[in-house]
């Protein structure tokens, strides 16, 4: 049992930084980043704080939101809001600088495939959602409202304040907007969880996982 749980922690460790590299490689990209990235890249620039702890301060936020709609956390939840941004902290000075278009390019949709891989291996840990996705499902399931609907409505929301907040916004925030739920898919069919396309009624591109609850000795 112990070791089960060790594995599983590994997991999720490594997870959460590959998740970090894969955010490090996108802002560092500099052609636009996503919705939740561009408040937490908006906010650094106000506060004159790092890239990665805008991001745990954006974290720290959203889970406050989680105690009115009664969302509950796994140590999965946590320990992503604390160290992501900093494992993107930790990366970014080690990464090439380049203005050439194709190189940035490269560095986004490298970072997208990593993002997507590294959900995979963290969700799969079966030790809770992230803050965002966490907040997301709460909402939807408080709103009682289609994912697709819920989702747009929260992310636009946040891709706008942020921009109002100095924030990047360019093609590849409608990139990864295009393409990381089709790269999910890719990546929770290959690690175990199932995944199905959403109803009409819920949007024609809309996409749902299905997860076992958090384990409740995990946290």
């Amino acid at each position: 049992m112990i070791a089960k749980h060790a594995l599983r922690f590994t997991k999720l460790m490594l997870g959460l930084y590959l998740y970090g590299v894969g955010i490090a490689l996108m802002v560092h990209a500099s052609i636009g980043i996503p919705p939740w990235d561009v408040m937490a890249q908006g906010i650094s620039k106000q506060l004159n704080i790092s890239f990665g702890m805008a991001t745990v301060l954006v974290s720290a936020l959203v889970m406050l939101a989680w105690i009115p709609i009664r969302q509950k956390p796994g140590i999965g939840t946590v320990l992503n809001g604390l160290l992501i941004g900093v494992f993107a902290d930790s990366v970014m000075p080690w990464l090439p600088v380049t203005n050439v278009y194709w190189i940035q390019l490269l560095l986004f949709l490298t970072g997208m495939v990593v993002v997507a891989v590294a959900m995979g291996f963290y969700i799969s840990t079966n030790y809770g959602t992230g803050p965002r996705d966490g907040f997301i499902v709460g909402m939807q399931r408080t709103l009682k409202r289609p994912l697709w609907i819920v989702r747009g409505t929260i992310e636009l929301s946040v891709l706008a304040l942020g921009w109002l907040l100095g924030g990047q916004v360019r093609e590849g925030t409608v990139i990864f907007a295009v393409g990381i739920g089709y790269l999910m898919q890719l990546s929770f069919k290959a690690f175990g969880l199932k995944t199905h396309k959403a109803s009409a009624k819920q949007g024609p591109v809309d996409h749902e996982f299905t997860q076992p609850e958090a384990d409740p000795g995990a946290f």
